[in-house]
């Protein structure tokens, strides 16, 4: 067969580009995402013999040769596991699978460091090669076929491929490493490296010089060994290495649980979040193995959604190795194991959070993953509450719901909270000011999932948890802590005024009612309990939904204050009827901003405000 030119796709040229020609820190990274992707291989060679066993005759016990040869300045690193066909070299090696590589150069920092974490992360590990070879070559054939092939590349904006159907089963890659890396063909370094990066491969990594091989690994699953012969960098390689990653672990769990389900889990909470965490096809990095037998690493039933971000291994002799995806799915076992690793880690949290200041790195990381618990139909919603932290209006330091409640007011009866876009803005919303009055702490939410776990999780050990929109008589019952001074405008006026305001607003609000709630300010929106919130409408908006505007909202005014008692005087002189109006429309605009709303119409009001300004300054 002649050799074929093909061209990278686009994306591919953009990576390898930025690889070769921009991230020059810690180049050794290259052997730790090839060994990798070798023991990947192995790992689904062995798996596919369970279901294939006349694949085993062309088979040999699993293991990876590095192969440093000076004279001709190459290394090759060798597995022979489940190899590639003709197609698998074009999909995997000459294309990016998903949009990994939008999303990897998207994310790219500057700092050569950080850029460098991400490159196992996205999936473009094989990449790293050429951080160091002028040229790479794959000799590989896959398991059950008879055409191998032979792919080559120097970086540029293509590769060729030839077939060979002398090569075995397995992958060899070649690399033709730069004048400056060949640093990388001393055995020292080697053994260094694969100690340092790839010791817990399970799989042999035997070093090859000449006639003479050396297994440089300990080749023995480290979930496997007892904890005492682990050492907290041997945690953190580890680590490392399944999660493509380059921050420590923040929690390791390391535990064997024996019952009537007995398996044993490696498991790690990061410290930094995962370049995709938040987008919609995340999985969590958890590998599932039978007796030490990879099966998969795409298991939602393993972990719920909102723990996505934990990382590790699970292996248990419970399952049959020759599992199927779908079986997986239906057994018992699945969840049984999952309902005791969420309880695990759900109790190692609660340990954790004991250290307030080390629980808030936890937090801001993860805190809005993992309120998605919260959101979520599980049995562990209640511990899953007990460990969120929130913004609150007492002091700048989270929150938890045991501690809210224990700081509750004599009176009070619920939990308060008030959401929106960001803290400030928050903080100065005028439907606060009837709690700080009160000295009552209002929980201040700001992520979007807020929005949804606030309508299934509704009360905490006994106290119901509701908006401050929401509040009425309850907050009644909460004593002032300093009277006010004012006197509310007599009952006649405040219909007249309230009357006028409807007139004038029109079909902007669904009502206009007094409140207790305001005491700096003269005007309030609120939106009735059982209908959507403010911010959960401009969410909804910013997703292209079509939501109609201020159709169910009320507008609350302050019977005593100054501006409300002039407006109500205003209303006995005719000849100030279209002042009031004005006015009005001033107010009810500046409430919009307030609440972080645009205005219909922008040049009216600065048309009435400059009149106001006028005005005042004559």
């Amino acid at each position: 067969m002649t050799e074929e030119k093909i061209e990278f796709k686009a994306e591919v040229s953009k990576v390898l580009d930025i690889v070769i020609h921009s991230l020059y820190s810690n180049k050794e990274i290259f052997l730790r995402e090839l060994i990798s992707n070798a023991s990947d291989a192995s790992d689904k060679l062995r798996y596919a013999l369970l279901l294939h066993p006349e694949l085993a005759s062309k088979t040999s016990e699993f293991k990876i040769i590095l192969t440093p040869d000076k004279q001709n300045k190459t290394l090759t690193i060798t597995d022979n596991g489940i190899g590639m066909n003709k197609e698998d070299l074009i999909n995997h090696l000459g294309t990016i699978a998903r949009s990994g590589s939008a999303e990897f150069i998207k994310s790219l920092t500057g700092d050569k460091q950080k850029d460098m974490a991400l490159i196992g992360q996205f999936g473009v590990g094989f990449y790293s090669a050429f951080m160091v070879a002028d040229k790479v070559t794959v000799k590989t054939k896959k398991a059950g076929d008879e055409k191998g092939y032979i792919w080559v590349s120097s970086g540029a904006e293509s590769f060729t491929i030839e077939e060979d159907d002398s090569l075995p089963i397995g992958t060899s890659i070649i690399l033709s490493l730069k004048s400056e890396d060949e640093e990388f063909l001393e055995p020292i370094r080697l053994r260094h490296l694969v100690r340092q990066y790839s010791d817990h491969i399970s799989i042999p990594i035997i070093l090859k010089e000449g006639a003479k091989e050396e297994t440089i690994n300990s080749a023995s699953a480290l979930w496997t060994r007892p904890k005492s012969e682990i050492t907290t960098e041997q945690y953190k390689d580890f680590y490392q290495s399944v999660s493509h990653a380059f921050d420590e672990p923040w929690m390791t769990m390391h535990y064997k649980a024996e019952g009537t389900i007995d398996y044993t889990a490696l498991l790690f909470v990061p410290t930094k979040p995962p370049f995709n965490l938040f987008q919609p096809d995340r999985k969590s990095n958890l590998q599932l193995y039978v007796n030490r037998v990879f099966i998969s690493d795409d298991l939602p039933e393993l972990m719920p959604f909102f723990l996505r971000f934990m990382t590790g291994v699970i292996d248990t002799n419970d399952l049959p190795l020759n599992v199927s995806r779908e079986m997986l799915q239906k057994t018992p076992v699945m969840q049984k194991i999952k309902k005791g690793i969420v309880k695990r880690i759900l109790n190692e949290l609660k340990k954790r959070a004991e250290d307030k200041e080390d629980y808030k790195k936890f937090w801001e990381s993860f805190g809005i993953v993992f309120k998605e618990g919260l959101y979520e139909p599980i049995d562990e919603r209640k511990e899953v509450a007990d460990l969120c932290r929130f913004n609150h209006t007492a002091d700048e330091n989270l929150i938890s719901f045991d501690e809210y409640i224990a700081g509750m007011k004599e009176g009070q009866e619920n939990i308060y909270y008030l959401t929106g876009t960001n803290i400030e803005s928050l903080k100065n919303n005028p439907q606060l000011e009837g709690f700080a009055a009160r000295g009552v702490n209002v929980l201040l939410l700001t992520d979007p999932i807020d929005e949804f776990w606030i309508q299934t999780y509704t009360e905490h050990n006994g106290k119901k948890i509701i908006s401050v929109m929401h509040a009425g008589s309850d907050l009644e019952k909460i004593k002032l802590e300093n009277e006010p001074n004012e006197q509310p405008i007599d009952k006649e006026k405040e219909k007249l005024l309230i009357n006028r305001i409807k007139e004038t607003l029109k079909e902007s609000v669904k009502d206009v009612q007094v409140t207790d709630r305001l005491t700096k300010s003269p005007f309030a929106l609120i939106t009735p309990s059982g209908m959507m919130s403010l911010n959960l409408e401009r969410l909804m908006k910013a997703h292209g939904q079509q939501i109609a505007m201020n159709s169910d909202r009320i507008l609350e005014i302050n019977p005593r204050h100054e501006v409300i008692h002039k407006l109500a005087e205003m209303l006995e002189n005719k000849e100030m009827n279209d002042k009031v109006n004005d006015a009005i429309l001033v107010l009810f605009d500046q409430t919009l901003i307030a609440e972080g709303e645009p205005l219909k119409d922008p040049a009216a009001f600065s048309k009435r405000l400059t009149s106001f300004v006028l005005s005042g300054l004559a």
